[in-house]
């Protein structure tokens, strides 16, 4: 034990050492409020909409309704369709969809509602605008362009 060489010291001591604990508890504390919390805040506050796990009772128009869902993304899960997505936000979109088959739209109405309200990236069969033409061009431009380059070496082997 080291001797203590005037009173002050021994408060110093604790101070330092505290110090030292003082980060690792404010996040240990920390850690185990978000871990008590977080299933609290992950639940959803809103019951889901009314159609978007229950069916419409018209099997024709349900069966609309479930191709068009089909070619529609789920824009949370980003992989998935929003007919085969368990996310709150593609359950809100089944409900758009069956409430305008429902009142009678077309699915080439409800698809253009639906893509104006969440973007082009919401459908499955992206259509050429100014803003996705790129993407139908560049694959294009491509292949035009490995053809040339097989063009030219396949000329150049026949003069060679």
């Amino acid at each position: 034990m080291t001797e203590i060489r005037h009173p002050g010291e021994r408060w110093d001591r604790f101070r330092r050492s505290a110090r030292l604990w003082a980060i690792p508890a404010c996040a240990g504390m920390t850690m185990i409020w978000l871990a008590l919390t977080a299933p609290v805040t992950a639940q959803q506050a809103m019951p889901p909409a009314p159609y978007a796990y229950r069916q419409i009772d018209d099997p024709r128009q349900e069966a609309t309704a479930q191709a068009l869902m089909e070619t529609l993304r789920c824009l949370k899960c980003q992989s998935q369709s929003i007919a085969d997505s368990d996310a709150p936000m593609a359950g809100d979109m089944r409900h758009q969809v069956r409430t305008r088959i429902m009142a009678g739209e077309r699915p080439e109405e409800s698809r253009a509602g639906l893509v104006q309200r969440y973007g082009d990236y919401v459908s499955y069969a992206p259509t050429v605008s100014s803003k996705t033409w790129p993407l139908f061009a560049v694959p294009l431009v491509l292949v035009l362009a490995a053809l040339g380059v097989l063009v030219r070496r396949l000329r150049l082997r026949k003069s060679a």
